[in-house]
């Protein structure tokens, strides 16, 4: 059963910096590729970033170049996305996906067939 458990989410002032974590469990990451997305009120799910377990390719929505990365930490089974500089525009929940190598299209992370139960990101001054 695969299960992804975020965590990270706050509130930040604007140009502030957070650090979203998922753990996955009950799948290798070595075949899978692991994203985010992210939903503000109102708004349709918006693809965020997302790395491919085995060789660490990532993609990342060219409208947050700059200022997200997607790492990942193999033997922590966890995935993470530093936010810098944070913009109001940003706040919204964060949710973790993941797809298997074969089924995956990367820059599509929101078609990812298992889902974390998201957390919250507030950007506000």
């Amino acid at each position: 059963q695969v299960q992804l458990v975020e965590s990270g989410g706050d509130w930040v002032q604007p140009g502030g910096s957070l650090r979203l974590s998922c753990t996955a469990s009950g799948i290798s990451l070595d075949h899978y590729v692991i994203g985010w997305f992210r939903q503000a009120p109102e708004k349709e799910r918006e693809g965020v970033s997302a790395i491919l377990g085995s060789t660490g390719s990532t993609y990342l929505n060219p409208s947050m170049k700059g200022r997200f990365t997607i790492s990942k930490d193999m033997a922590k089974r966890t995935v993470y996305l530093q936010m810098n500089n944070l913009k109001p525009e940003d706040s919204g929940v964060y949710t973790c996906t993941a797809e298997s190598i074969l089924a995956a299209t990367m820059d599509r992370p929101t078609d990812f067939r298992w889902k974390g139960q998201g957390t919250l990101v507030t950007v506000s001054s």
